[in-house]
């Protein structure tokens, strides 16, 4: 059975959603079994890649709503909100 999870987050380092955290999301997304996508508005990207999230042009203070779905679900989610609530170990 597959598990969901989502939440509202908000980008708060300096420089927002620019390349390394972007990588930083994109890979750490990239170790769980689950889908996870960012959306920003009606702008869906698939959150395991480094080029869809850089498209969001997240600065800071955008408020995102991340979506988990699989059989880590609430892991990968936990684990990513608190990768961006601590602004990317930026700032």
């Amino acid at each position: 059975m597959s598990a969901r999870r989502t939440g509202t987050i908000r980008i708060v380092n300096r420089l927002g959603l620019h390349a390394r955290p972007a990588m930083a999301m994109a890979d750490l997304a990239n170790t769980f079994a689950s889908a996870v996508r960012l959306r920003n508005g009606e702008q869906v990207v698939d959150a395991k890649s480094i080029m869809e999230i850089l498209m969001l042009a997240a600065v800071k203070g955008t408020e995102l709503q991340l979506e988990c779905e699989g059989p880590d679900a609430e892991g990968c989610y936990d684990a990513l909100a608190r990768l961006v609530a601590n602004g990317f170990d930026e700032d």
